[in-house]
Order: C-alpha cells, then sequence, then structure tokens
C-alpha cells in the first residue's frame, strides 16, 4: 500500500489523538488531499538517521487555520506499518510517500500478566509520588498505555515493532520491574545519606580483647 509520508522525530501509537501544527507547504498539502479525498497518510519515526517503521494516521478534524495558511489539525493513529521504499517527493505532489507493510497486530495477552503488569504501573506511581488512576484488567492496552512508564525514545519505538501483545507485555514488565528497583535503591540511598547527617549514640567499645 502506498501512503503520503509526514516523517517525524515521534513516536505514536494506535489509537493515540495526534495534535499536529501544520506550517510547511508541502504539509499543507498533504493535509488537503486527506481532507478531500479521504485518505490516510503515514508518520514513519526518525531515528538514528533513518526511517524504518511508522503508524498509519487519519485525519479527524482540521481544529484551527491561521491567515498564513498554518493549520492545526487532530488525527489519530491507526496500525503500525514497515516501510518497504521511499519517494522524497510523490508524483505531482511536495510532500514524500512510499509504499508500506502493515504489521499483524496479534491480541494474545494473558490477563494473569496484564493483571501483574497493571499492578507494577501502580506500584511505580507510589514510588513516583505520581497519582494513579487505576485501569481495568478488560481495558488494558500496552499502546495506551506505552508514554506512561518512563520508557526512552528507543524503547517506545522497539515497542512499536512487536507485533503480539504477549510480547508487549513481556517488554512493559520488564522494563517495569528494573524501574521499580532502580527507584527503590535510590530510596534506600536517600535514607543511608538522611541517617548519615542525624547525631547518633555510639555505644563504647572495649579495647582490651582488640588484636592487630
Amino acid at each position: 500500500m502506498k501512503l503520503p509520508m509526514f516523517p517525524l522525530q515521534s513516536i505514536f501509537f494506535p489509537g493515540e489523538t495526534v495534535p499536529l501544527h501544520i506550517f510547511e507547504e508541502r504539509y499543507k498539502q498533504l493535509i488537503w488531499d486527506c481532507r478531500n479525498e479521504a485518505t490516510t497518510f503515514g508518520i514513519p519515526v526518525y531515528i538514528h538517521d533513518s526511517i524504518h517503521y511508522g503508524v498509519e494516521v487519519q485525519l479527524v478534524e482540521v481544529v484551527n487555520t491561521y491567515e498564513e495558511g498554518e493549520m492545526d489539525v487532530t488525527c489519530v493513529a491507526r496500525q503500525v506499518f514497515r516501510l518497504v521504499n521511499f519517494q522524497t517527493q510523490m508524483d505531482g505532489k511536495l510532500y514524500a510517500g512510499g509504499d508500506v507493510e502493515f504489521l499483524d497486530n496479534e491480541m494474545d495477552g494473558d490477563e494473569n500478566t496484564k493483571r501483574y503488569v497493571l499492578g507494577k504501573i501502580e506500584e511505580l506511581y507510589e514510588l513516583m509520588g505520581v497519582p494513579y488512576t487505576p485501569i481495568s484488567v478488560d481495558k488494558y492496552s500496552s499502546f495506551v498505555l506505552a508514554h506512561k512508564m518512563g520508557l526512552s525514545y528507543e524503547q517506545e519505538y522497539e515497542l512499536l515493532q512487536l507485533p503480539k501483545e504477549s510480547q508487549r507485555l513481556d517488554f512493559i514488565k520488564n522494563h517495569l520491574l528494573t524501574t521499580i528497583s532502580v527507584l527503590q535503591e535510590i530510596d534506600r540511598t536517600k535514607l543511608t545519606i538522611k541517617l548519615n547527617g542525624d547525631f547518633k549514640n555510639f555505644d563504647p567499645l572495649d579495647f582490651d580483647e582488640f588484636k592487630i
């Protein structure tokens, strides 16, 4: 399938609302073409000076149009793709394009693992002192939670490429276990430093039995 392309140094996941400010002429043209022809476009992730994976996006609304033609638009991310080839300009257009293959999204997540991961997310938020709104197991989605657990840009990109929910669950679980362990160690270190700053009563030592 061929899609118009809007490469960005950002990662969006299926189901996510994508707000964009459009100011370049090529992307103004892209948005109007998508609006008039009811077509979707792709946002490939620009990372390590290359683009390989991204997400198909559907235009939902042109929220604002400014005097110079700039626009604020909202879109929704649909499905993950792998880029097969890339054209810097589609025929007769200002914007880029490319052929894509969509990744199968296998929703094979285990309910017990989802419940475990949700518990670890709650534990993470408690350690950070951040308010947490509980999520029911039946509404769990790794993609929905991806931006909410401190993944790095590279980690989010890796998560985007995983085609199975079971794989995404394992990835997130391992990240949470590592992060929580680090935060617990930081808290332990902070407590140690605090205690070392307090006045202490020391028991006198009897040196009679000491040997060198």
